[in-house]
């Protein structure tokens, strides 16, 4: 097993504010799949190479929440960059940037539909 994660989704009650909210954030595209039952947009992967992958879902059952698992997204070199936009972008900042020690540096979010994310970087 190369990673424990193989894919996330991150629940939304409003697909376009939540995916304008990760582009802005992150600085990329979700790419829109179409789906016969529910909005759904794809976060870029390279998962040919291994990496892991993800979702925006809206849908019925895709309830967003600030008290269940925590995904991390990749924060890039330094997640400040992407941190510095959330809030901007319709997100709280809840933990700042916090040293994790030879980890890296982590720091927690509300997004723009309720959900408790993280980001995290080795700077």
């Amino acid at each position: 097993m190369a990673n424990a994660i193989n894919w996330f989704e991150i629940p939304a009650k409003d697909f376009a504010r939540a995916k304008s909210f990760y582009e802005t954030v992150l600085g990329v595209e979700i790419m829109e799949m179409p789906h016969p039952t529910m909005k759904y947009g794809m976060f870029p992967a390279d998962m040919a190479s291994g990496q892991v992958g993800g979702g925006l879902a809206q849908a019925e059952g895709y309830e967003p929440s600030a008290t269940g698992t925590l995904v991390y997204l990749n924060g890039g070199d330094d997640l400040s960059v992407p941190l510095a936009r959330v809030e901007a972008a319709g997100g709280k900042v809840v933990l700042p940037k916090t040293s994790i020690g030879e980890n890296g540096f982590m720091a927690h979010f509300i997004d723009s539909e309720g959900n408790r994310v993280a980001f995290h970087s080795m700077q």
